[in-house]
């Protein structure tokens, strides 16, 4: 296949060094997009008058038969191409002659790539943001199923003070709440056209590149021609939101692996989300906790690939450009399958609420309800902290819990001890007392439920 820049040489490229050129063989993920960006630039070359109506007819005809043939398997991608718009443009002209020609005029190579890798990125964006969404509301429904499962809430991975599991689940449903927001924020910045900025520098025929960005459902055009060919930060914001959401996942899988194992036995995945040892018959691994956790660093690596590969590049479009599409492709694509193995995990979890209670039962969890139970009694805070501190060590002395010990233990450290104290001890207590916004007090867990349902009923398109 003859090159489309070939007329200025005298010599065909080196093969090796043309294998090494083409981006073919990943960038033709960007087909629909760049024959979608393709057909609306024929329609503005024809409202502008700059071809022929029956141009664009046959132009658009052409472009929508290699759609069709590419989709439904007929017409393969040529490895002898350099990348998909040059495959695209030499299969049109090969199917339209001349007319094929003149559809790339008034536009580079340079500005299509941009314009194509904004639409893709739009596109795949918006089935990150669908994940996400399913990935809140299973964690919404597993949280309304375990209002009442207390379990001890850690610090330093130390039992610290009783939670409920609906109120650490929900921590998580916030976090990917973030996430969407994110993501729609780095969207919306990213939706403005390169398109008509050409190689750099624009163009001396009387285009219209509002019209343009309007077909494409862009929110307008980028305001300087440089800057359209040769920015890439909105692959550097999308992969940023995707390795924060890859750290939240991350976190959420080591949690699940915890407290999977024997030493926790707090929840239980399902079967179709583990896999045995080749040697361990008793063994049930929590795989697809571990690839997720694993694969957070590979979308690290992408975001710092092309970090790097920027950095020294200077204005306007250069070939080191072409490796952003590798690192965002295997980012989204990587976060992609993250979020569609997740979702189903957690909806088919089964929480061991006897062995939570257990645990919360263990650690002196309830320690500072006691201290508190005494600040209202009128005793200032650090007394109460030192008079309950001293309690615990008596209890590891005796081997006992806080729950164990007579009342008159109890006075022995402090008179304003009364009976009153192993009420306000109890775990179902330590909850029901939460009385503060956002904290694990039923009634708060509660109005968070209500306000991720919420969130999940106002979803909309992610641009």
């Amino acid at each position: 296949m003859d090159k489309m820049w070939a007329g200025r040489f005298t010599k065909a490229l080196d093969k090796e060094a043309d294998d090494f050129n083409s981006s073919l063989h990943f960038d033709c993920k960007m087909f629909r997009q760049d024959i979608c960006g393709s057909i609306a630039h024929a329609q503005m070359l024809a409202k502008q008058g700059i071809i022929t109506a029956g141009d664009c007819e046959e132009i658009i005809d052409g472009l929508s038969g290699i759609l069709e043939d590419i989709e439904n398997g007929k017409l393969t991608f040529d490895n002898e191409a350099e990348d998909i718009h040059m495959f695209i443009e030499s299969e049109l002209t090969a199917r339209k002659g001349d007319v094929g020609k003149r559809l790339h005029t008034a536009r580079s190579r340079n500005d299509q790539v941009a314009v194509d890798i904004r639409l893709y990125l739009r596109d795949e964006a918006e089935k990150v943001n669908d994940l996400i969404y399913t990935l809140i509301e299973a964690i919404r429904d597993k949280a309304e199923e375990n209002q009442d499962a207390i379990l001890p809430g850690y610090t330093h991975l130390q039992r610290a003070q009783p939670i409920t599991f609906a109120h650490h689940l929900l921590a998580y449903a916030q976090m990917f709440m973030r996430d969407a927001t994110r993501l729609k924020d780095a969207v919306r910045r990213m939706n403005y056209s390169p398109l008509g900025s050409c190689a750099l520098s624009g163009t001396t025929y009387n285009t219209d590149r509002y019209f343009e960005a309007e077909k494409l459902g862009f929110y307008g055009i980028m305001g300087n021609s440089i800057d359209g060919v040769s920015d890439r930060d909105f692959c550097v914001e999308l992969m940023s939101a995707f390795s924060i959401i890859m750290m939240h996942l991350s976190r959420f899988s080591e949690e699940i692996i915890l407290w999977s194992s024997w030493e926790f036995k707090f929840v239980e995945l399902d079967d179709s989300y583990t896999t045995g040892s080749s040697i361990m018959p008793q063994k049930k691994n929590p795989d697809m906790a571990e690839l997720v956790r694993g694969k957070t660093g590979r979308v690290y690596g992408d975001l710092f690939a092309l970090l790097t590969s920027l950095k020294g590049i200077p204005l306007a479009y250069n070939k080191d450009m072409q490796e952003d599409k590798e690192a965002i492709f295997d980012s989204i694509e990587t976060v992609q399958k993250c979020l569609s193995i997740f979702a189903p995990m957690i909806a088919t979890m089964t929480v061991l609420k006897d062995n939570m209670y257990s645990a919360a039962q263990k650690g002196f969890i309830n320690a500072t309800d006691l201290a508190d139970y005494l600040v209202k009694k009128g005793m200032p805070f650090r007394t109460a902290y030192k008079i309950v501190g001293q309690t615990v060590a008596e209890c590891i002395e005796k081997n006992k819990v806080l729950e164990t010990l007579s009342l008159e233990e109890y006075k022995a450290h402090s008179e304003l001890f009364e009976e009153d104290l192993f009420h306000e001890i109890s775990l179902e207590t330590c909850i029901s007392t939460r009385i503060s916004a956002g904290s694990t007090g039923y009634e708060s867990v509660k109005k968070q439920i209500a306000d991720v349902t919420e969130f999940i009923n106002g979803k909309e398109s992610i641009y």
